[in-house]
Protein backbone atom coordinates (compact mmCIF):
# COMPACT_ATOMS: atom_id res chain seq x y z
CA UNK A 1 0.00 0.00 0.00
CA UNK A 2 1.36 3.15 -0.99
CA UNK A 3 2.29 6.01 1.86
CA UNK A 4 0.00 8.90 1.51
CA UNK A 5 1.77 12.22 0.80
CA UNK A 6 0.80 13.83 4.45
CA UNK A 7 2.22 11.05 5.54
CA UNK A 8 5.48 10.87 4.01
CA UNK A 9 5.55 15.28 4.81
CA UNK A 10 5.25 14.28 8.16
CA UNK A 11 8.32 11.49 8.18
CA UNK A 12 10.35 14.01 6.59
CA UNK A 13 9.83 16.64 8.92
CA UNK A 14 10.54 13.98 11.63
CA UNK A 15 14.06 13.62 10.33
CA UNK A 16 14.39 17.40 9.94
CA UNK A 17 13.98 17.55 13.97
CA UNK A 18 16.92 14.69 14.27
CA UNK A 19 19.80 16.45 16.17
CA UNK A 20 17.50 19.79 17.27
CA UNK A 21 16.71 18.51 20.28
CA UNK A 22 17.58 21.72 22.25
CA UNK A 23 20.68 21.46 24.41
CA UNK A 24 20.56 22.10 28.30
CA UNK A 25 23.29 23.17 30.68
CA UNK A 26 23.86 19.93 31.72
CA UNK A 27 24.58 18.74 28.40
CA UNK A 28 26.95 21.73 27.79
CA UNK A 29 29.20 20.17 30.84
CA UNK A 30 29.11 16.37 30.04
CA UNK A 31 30.68 17.67 26.34
CA UNK A 32 33.02 18.98 28.25
CA UNK A 33 33.83 16.25 30.52
CA UNK A 34 33.81 14.23 27.42
CA UNK A 35 36.02 16.00 24.99
CA UNK A 36 38.11 13.51 23.34
CA UNK A 37 41.95 13.76 24.81
CA UNK A 38 44.72 12.00 24.45
CA UNK A 39 45.55 8.41 25.49
CA UNK A 40 48.54 9.44 27.41
CA UNK A 41 50.09 13.23 27.65
CA UNK A 42 53.82 14.38 28.82
CA UNK A 43 55.08 17.87 29.07
CA UNK A 44 56.76 20.41 30.92
CA UNK A 45 54.58 22.71 33.02
CA UNK A 46 55.37 26.18 34.02
CA UNK A 47 53.94 26.90 37.23
CA UNK A 48 54.53 30.82 38.23
CA UNK A 49 53.12 32.24 41.27
CA UNK A 50 52.55 36.22 41.04
CA UNK A 51 51.59 38.32 44.63
CA UNK A 52 49.92 41.56 45.14
CA UNK A 53 53.11 43.46 44.29
CA UNK A 54 53.83 41.73 41.29
CA UNK A 55 56.61 39.39 42.28
CA UNK A 56 56.70 36.27 40.70
CA UNK A 57 57.57 32.98 41.83
CA UNK A 58 58.95 30.25 39.10
CA UNK A 59 58.09 26.65 39.33
CA UNK A 60 59.35 23.81 36.76
CA UNK A 61 57.46 20.38 36.96
CA UNK A 62 57.24 17.58 34.82
CA UNK A 63 53.43 16.24 33.93
CA UNK A 64 52.44 13.02 32.86
CA UNK A 65 48.79 11.80 32.20
CA UNK A 66 47.02 8.41 30.84
CA UNK A 67 43.79 7.41 30.93
CA UNK A 68 42.91 3.42 31.65
CA UNK A 69 39.60 3.45 30.52
CA UNK A 70 37.80 3.44 33.62
CA UNK A 71 40.13 5.72 35.22
CA UNK A 72 42.07 8.65 34.35
CA UNK A 73 45.79 9.15 36.20
CA UNK A 74 48.31 12.08 36.13
CA UNK A 75 50.98 12.44 38.14
CA UNK A 76 53.61 15.88 38.47
CA UNK A 77 57.22 16.22 39.39
CA UNK A 78 58.44 19.28 40.37
CA UNK A 79 62.26 19.76 39.15
CA UNK A 80 62.64 23.38 40.35
CA UNK A 81 63.68 25.47 42.17
CA UNK A 82 65.56 23.93 44.92
CA UNK A 83 63.00 24.11 47.92
CA UNK A 84 60.17 22.24 45.98
CA UNK A 85 62.65 19.67 43.98
CA UNK A 86 61.55 16.17 44.34
CA UNK A 87 58.23 17.10 45.42
CA UNK A 88 55.60 14.76 43.09
CA UNK A 89 51.85 14.78 42.91
CA UNK A 90 49.51 12.07 41.88
CA UNK A 91 45.48 11.96 40.95
CA UNK A 92 43.40 9.33 39.62
CA UNK A 93 40.04 10.29 38.61
CA UNK A 94 37.20 7.89 38.35
CA UNK A 95 34.56 7.44 35.52
CA UNK A 96 31.58 6.76 38.22
CA UNK A 97 30.00 9.90 39.13
CA UNK A 98 30.07 8.79 43.23
CA UNK A 99 33.42 8.01 43.15
CA UNK A 100 35.67 11.15 43.89
CA UNK A 101 39.22 11.73 42.91
CA UNK A 102 42.28 9.93 44.52
CA UNK A 103 45.19 12.63 45.52
CA UNK A 104 48.82 12.07 47.02
CA UNK A 105 51.24 14.01 47.55
CA UNK A 106 55.01 13.09 48.08
CA UNK A 107 56.96 15.90 50.48
CA UNK A 108 60.87 14.84 50.12
CA UNK A 109 61.61 16.49 53.40
CA UNK A 110 59.49 14.15 55.46
CA UNK A 111 60.40 11.39 52.86
CA UNK A 112 56.49 11.23 52.96
CA UNK A 113 53.48 10.01 50.89
CA UNK A 114 50.48 12.23 52.17
CA UNK A 115 47.36 11.10 50.92
CA UNK A 116 44.90 14.17 50.38
CA UNK A 117 41.76 13.78 52.74
CA UNK A 118 37.99 14.76 51.47
CA UNK A 119 38.88 17.73 54.38
CA UNK A 120 41.90 18.90 52.67
CA UNK A 121 40.53 18.99 48.93
CA UNK A 122 40.03 22.48 49.64
CA UNK A 123 43.76 23.52 50.43
CA UNK A 124 45.65 25.63 47.88
CA UNK A 125 47.81 23.01 46.44
CA UNK A 126 51.81 24.27 46.51
CA UNK A 127 51.14 27.73 47.28
CA UNK A 128 49.07 28.38 43.96
CA UNK A 129 45.54 29.64 43.45
CA UNK A 130 44.29 26.26 42.37
CA UNK A 131 43.02 23.96 45.55
CA UNK A 132 43.63 20.23 45.30
CA UNK A 133 39.22 19.72 44.10
CA UNK A 134 40.84 21.74 41.03
CA UNK A 135 42.96 20.02 39.75
CA UNK A 136 40.92 16.91 39.93
CA UNK A 137 38.12 16.30 37.70
CA UNK A 138 34.24 17.49 38.90
CA UNK A 139 31.67 15.25 37.46
CA UNK A 140 28.72 16.90 35.86
CA UNK A 141 26.40 14.94 37.62
CA UNK A 142 27.19 16.33 40.83
CA UNK A 143 26.09 20.08 39.93
CA UNK A 144 22.73 21.26 38.46
CA UNK A 145 23.42 23.28 35.19
CA UNK A 146 21.51 26.29 33.46
CA UNK A 147 22.60 28.20 30.52
CA UNK A 148 21.54 31.57 31.64
CA UNK A 149 22.66 32.65 27.81
CA UNK A 150 24.93 32.94 24.47
CA UNK A 151 27.39 35.36 23.93
CA UNK A 152 30.51 35.71 22.11
CA UNK A 153 33.58 36.29 24.05
CA UNK A 154 37.03 36.61 22.81
CA UNK A 155 35.49 36.23 19.47
CA UNK A 156 34.45 32.19 20.08
CA UNK A 157 30.69 31.69 20.49
CA UNK A 158 30.05 30.68 24.13
CA UNK A 159 27.53 29.29 26.33
CA UNK A 160 27.35 30.71 29.44
CA UNK A 161 26.83 28.00 31.80
CA UNK A 162 25.66 28.38 35.83
CA UNK A 163 26.60 25.38 37.99
CA UNK A 164 25.38 25.23 41.36
CA UNK A 165 26.73 21.95 43.52
CA UNK A 166 24.01 19.42 45.01
CA UNK A 167 26.17 19.16 48.02
CA UNK A 168 25.54 22.54 50.43
CA UNK A 169 28.93 22.18 52.06
CA UNK A 170 30.54 22.00 48.88
CA UNK A 171 33.47 24.92 48.58
CA UNK A 172 31.92 27.07 45.90
CA UNK A 173 28.65 28.16 46.03
CA UNK A 174 28.68 28.62 41.59
CA UNK A 175 30.53 28.62 38.95
CA UNK A 176 29.83 30.05 35.92
CA UNK A 177 31.69 28.81 32.61
CA UNK A 178 31.64 30.25 29.27
CA UNK A 179 31.72 26.86 27.22
CA UNK A 180 32.71 27.37 23.36
CA UNK A 181 30.28 26.08 21.45
CA UNK A 182 31.22 22.75 19.27
CA UNK A 183 34.80 22.67 21.03
CA UNK A 184 33.34 22.29 24.05
CA UNK A 185 36.46 24.00 25.86
CA UNK A 186 35.94 26.18 29.23
CA UNK A 187 37.35 29.20 28.28
CA UNK A 188 36.43 31.26 31.42
CA UNK A 189 35.27 29.82 34.98
CA UNK A 190 34.07 32.53 37.74
CA UNK A 191 33.98 30.54 41.60
CA UNK A 192 31.87 32.27 43.93
CA UNK A 193 32.58 31.58 47.83
CA UNK A 194 30.20 29.93 50.43
CA UNK A 195 28.87 33.70 50.66
CA UNK A 196 28.15 33.95 46.98
CA UNK A 197 30.63 36.93 46.63
CA UNK A 198 33.27 36.10 43.73
CA UNK A 199 36.73 34.30 44.96
CA UNK A 200 38.60 33.65 41.61
CA UNK A 201 38.85 33.81 38.17
CA UNK A 202 39.98 31.19 35.25
CA UNK A 203 40.77 32.58 31.81
CA UNK A 204 42.16 30.04 29.00
CA UNK A 205 44.92 31.96 27.59
CA UNK A 206 45.95 29.40 24.50
CA UNK A 207 44.36 26.00 23.90
CA UNK A 208 45.43 24.19 20.62
CA UNK A 209 44.83 21.19 18.16
CA UNK A 210 47.67 18.85 18.32
CA UNK A 211 46.26 16.00 16.48
CA UNK A 212 42.59 15.11 17.09
CA UNK A 213 42.71 16.80 20.65
CA UNK A 214 42.30 20.29 21.61
CA UNK A 215 44.52 20.79 24.54
CA UNK A 216 44.65 23.42 26.66
CA UNK A 217 48.21 25.02 27.02
CA UNK A 218 48.42 28.44 29.11
CA UNK A 219 45.91 28.91 31.85
CA UNK A 220 45.74 32.11 34.47
CA UNK A 221 43.90 31.58 38.07
CA UNK A 222 43.48 35.48 39.49
CA UNK A 223 42.34 35.15 43.08
CA UNK A 224 40.03 38.41 43.54
CA UNK A 225 40.13 38.56 46.86
CA UNK A 226 43.53 37.81 47.44
CA UNK A 227 45.25 39.90 44.43
CA UNK A 228 47.33 36.68 43.82
CA UNK A 229 47.45 34.83 40.50
CA UNK A 230 48.79 31.54 39.30
CA UNK A 231 49.80 31.12 35.49
CA UNK A 232 50.30 27.60 33.59
CA UNK A 233 51.74 26.81 30.65
CA UNK A 234 52.05 23.65 29.24
CA UNK A 235 54.83 23.83 26.45
CA UNK A 236 56.88 20.51 25.07
CA UNK A 237 53.84 18.72 24.71
CA UNK A 238 53.91 14.99 23.45
CA UNK A 239 50.51 12.78 22.90
CA UNK A 240 49.81 9.27 22.40
CA UNK A 241 53.61 7.85 23.02
CA UNK A 242 52.49 4.58 25.13
CA UNK A 243 53.75 5.65 28.51
CA UNK A 244 54.25 2.99 30.75
CA UNK A 245 51.59 2.26 33.19
CA UNK A 246 54.31 1.74 35.95
CA UNK A 247 54.79 5.51 35.63
CA UNK A 248 51.99 6.51 37.67
CA UNK A 249 52.41 4.84 41.39
CA UNK A 250 53.69 5.19 44.75
CA UNK A 251 57.08 4.30 44.30
CA UNK A 252 57.74 6.51 41.32
CA UNK A 253 56.66 9.72 43.63
CA UNK A 254 59.44 8.58 45.85
CA UNK A 255 61.75 7.47 43.18
CA UNK A 256 61.10 10.42 41.00
CA UNK A 257 62.26 11.15 37.48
Amino acid sequence: MKKSIFMIMMAIFALSLVGQEKITGLKVIQNVYNRKSPKDQTGELIMTLINKRGEERVRKIKQFTKDFGKVEKKIMFFISPADVHNTSFMNWSYDKDDKDDDQWIYLPALKKIKRISSDSKSDYFMGSDFTYDDLGDRKPKQDNHKILREEKFHNENCYVIESIPKDEDYMYSKTITWVIKNKWIGLKKEFYDEDGDLLKTLNIKKYQKIKEYWLILNSEMHNVQKNHTTTMELKNVKVDTSIPSSKFTERMMKRGL
